[in-house]
């Protein structure tokens, strides 16, 4: 068992902070892509940011310049600082994880349950 927990949402006024903290525990054998993706009510679930291993980082070009993600392999934890917030980044925001079991080596593919941000304007 595998399990991937989110905190740190919360409302802020346009042009606050927030960070987000994810940690993923369990039995786990390695942890390779850990990302953040968000949902807005009526929309598609979109990706925010995602950290390889390898430490190279991918993010949205709406949150490019505002938003930062930073992972801690040794601890199986990611965070997302998020600057400059707009009323816009208003969503629920999912910690996504990527790995294998230990024992069995079988892939996992997981997500938190989420954590609502509201960016007031």
């Amino acid at each position: 068992q595998v399990q991937v927990v989110e905190s740190g949402g919360g409302l802020v006024q346009a042009g606050g902070s927030l960070r987000l903290s994810c940690t993923a525990s369990g039995s786990i054998f390695s942890l390779n892509t850990m990302g953040w993706y968000r949902q807005a009510p009526g929309k598609q679930r979109e990706l925010v940011a995602t950290t390889a291993t390898n430490m190279m980082t991918n993010y949205a070009d709406s949150v490019k310049g505002r938003f930062v993600m930073t992972r801690d392999n040794a601890k199986n934890m990611a965070w997302l600082q998020m600057d400059s917030l707009k009323p816009e980044d208003t969503a629920a925001y999912y910690c996504n994880a990527i790995g294998r079991y230990s024992i069995t080596l079988t892939v996992f593919d997981l997500w938190g349950q989420g954590t609502q941000v509201t960016v007031s304007s």
